[in-house]
């Protein structure tokens, strides 16, 4: 394919692409398709002969765009998709995307593409700074001592810094393999232990899993998951009995991840008093605090919401997701870290055909020494994007919106006798449930309004409250789509009304 033939077919998918954002509501925000349905519009092999150079070749593909895949996706981008945490984009980071598969760079070391390195440090600088993370986090409070990338392996040492990984599950990893590598060079020995509330994101049990500390998904002893309070946010008192256990019986704590927006109902972990926790352990070795923000940091970025974070100075890592709610398409998860020395030396390992004069010199970040894969694209480039065209005030703006319209939608929750609301909502998720119901009848509520495709949200199951005596599953309704605007949200509790009212008539409910 030539560059006048690329061009042409170029153009052709931006239209297609801008045609689906303008027809998206059409579509049945859930895949009305059963297993294997896929499966079976695709030949089982693949040609023998392709297409050709001609453009209009591509018709047939354009085609089964059309007649395959359309009717197998569940459609993230719908303004009715409420269900998980959105991945939602934007017209910039989808450019950027295309720019970054166009260069076709591989950002390994600062000397394949110093560009790439060195934009990505201060993208990371300027959305950290964004957000209202403490200097120690950012590459520019140690520039005044010397560069960004003296005094270790992979321009770790000399303080903090930032790192785009794939996810937060990945930084959740890393952090843990950085805190291992602290104690561990500190002498520690014995059963190492991890700690999250028993609403933490279930990547920390994987990753204690994948870094060989725990023997799978149900080791409590390697990973202890802690109780949270009413609010659902994890205990500091009984992470404190946790740790003092475990000191007593000769094992090492080393790790604790607090949350900012838990999965289930967006809690957030009073990060100041679990700090305090940590410093009055007495523990045998320093304990990492990693801050999980995956959902909710990304509402950082407004003022107003930075009560989450209080307590941020005693942490030693960072991380949250630009594409679940900033305008910045999958996969972009940024993690800041105070000692990024701890993290390269967890992770570098330096063959010779990846040596050169650049990195020996220790004058420059090379980011394969900060994530788990040695390969990684030129993500910094949608963050640039997003940043610019939208500016800190366009970002907080939409930030804001979707506050309003969870505000808005927790008043119409409140305001129907029939539905009670299930958890307190910190930003923009409302957590709500059948007054007086089942769970079966919370579930058949659920499933009735998803097979409808007009709307799309899923559930969670809480310790059981009492303002809830018949039942722990609720709904979560996460507004959070870049296409979502009131009258989305408005129609969406229009037809959960609709839905309810052929389970649970309104007088049984009172």
């Amino acid at each position: 394919m030539n560059p006048s033939q690329f061009r042409t077919l170029a153009h052709q998918m931006a239209d297609f692409i801008a045609d689906y954002w303008e027809r998206i509501e059409s579509f049945p925000v859930l895949s009305q398709r059963k297993p294997g349905d896929i499966l079976a519009a695709i030949p089982l092999h693949a040609p023998q002969r392709g297409l050709g150079d001609a453009p209009e070749s591509w018709d047939a593909i354009f085609a089964d765009i059309e007649k395959t895949i359309l009717p197998g996706i569940t459609h993230w981008q719908h303004p009715n998709f409420y269900a998980y945490f959105s991945a939602n984009i934007s017209g910039p980071a989808v450019l950027a995307e295309m720019l970054s598969a166009g260069l076709g760079v591989q950002g390994m070391l600062w000397a394949t593409s110093p560009a790439c390195t060195e934009l990505e440090q201060r993208m990371m600088d300027w959305l950290g700074d964004a957000i209202g993370l403490p200097p120690k986090f950012l590459f520019s409070s140690r520039r005044r001592g010397g560069s960004a990338g003296s005094g270790g392996s992979g321009g770790g040492g000399g303080g903090g810094g930032g790192v785009i990984e794939g996810t937060a599950s990945e930084s959740t990893l890393a952090a843990m393999l950085a805190a291992r590598d602290r104690v561990r060079r500190g002498g520690a020995k014995g059963q190492y232990v991890a700690y999250a509330s028993n609403q933490a994101h279930s990547s920390v049990v994987k990753a204690a899993m994948i870094a060989g500390l725990a023997n799978g998904p149900d080791d409590r002893t390697a990973v202890r998951l802690i109780d949270v309070d009413d609010g659902f946010r994890l205990r500091p008192a009984a992470l404190a009995n946790a740790i003092r256990e475990d000191i007593e019986a000769g094992r090492v704590p080393f790790y604790v991840c607090a949350t900012i927006g838990t999965t289930g109902v967006t809690a957030v972990d009073p990060i100041a008093d679990i700090a305090s926790v940590l410093a009055a352990a007495n523990a045998p070795y320093p304990i990492w605090l990693h801050i999980d923000a995956a959902h909710s940091g990304a509402s950082l970025i407004c003022a107003e919401h930075r009560w989450q974070i209080k307590g941020i100075e005693g942490a030693d890592s960072f991380a949250f997701n630009p594409h679940k709610w900033l305008l910045t398409n999958f996969d972009c998860g940024c993690f800041w870290t105070a000692d990024a020395a701890a993290l390269t030396r967890a992770l570098s390992v330096t063959p010779e055909y990846l040596r050169n004069a650049a990195s020996d010199s220790g004058d420059v970040i090379d980011y394969r020494d900060w994530q788990i894969p040695l390969g990684r694209r030129f993500r910094a480039l949608k963050l640039w994007f997003v940043m610019r065209h939208y500016g800190i005030d366009g970002l907080q703006a939409h930030i804001r919106r979707h506050v309003a319209l969870a505000q808005l939608f927790e008043q119409l929750v409140n305001d129907d006798p029939r539905f009670q609301l299930a958890a307190p909502r910190t930003v923009n998720l409302v957590c709500f449930r059948l007054r007086n119901a089942s769970d079966a009848a919370n579930k058949q509520l659920m499933d009735t309004l998803n097979a409808t495709g007009k709307a799309y949200l899923t559930h969670t199951v809480l310790p059981r409250q009492a303002n809830a005596p018949h039942g722990s599953l609720v709904l979560r309704m996460a507004i959070s789509g870049t296409l979502t605007m009131e009258h989305h949200v408005r129609e969406t509790w229009a037809l959960i009304q609709l839905t309810a009212a052929s389970i649970i008539p309104i007088e049984s409910s009172r």
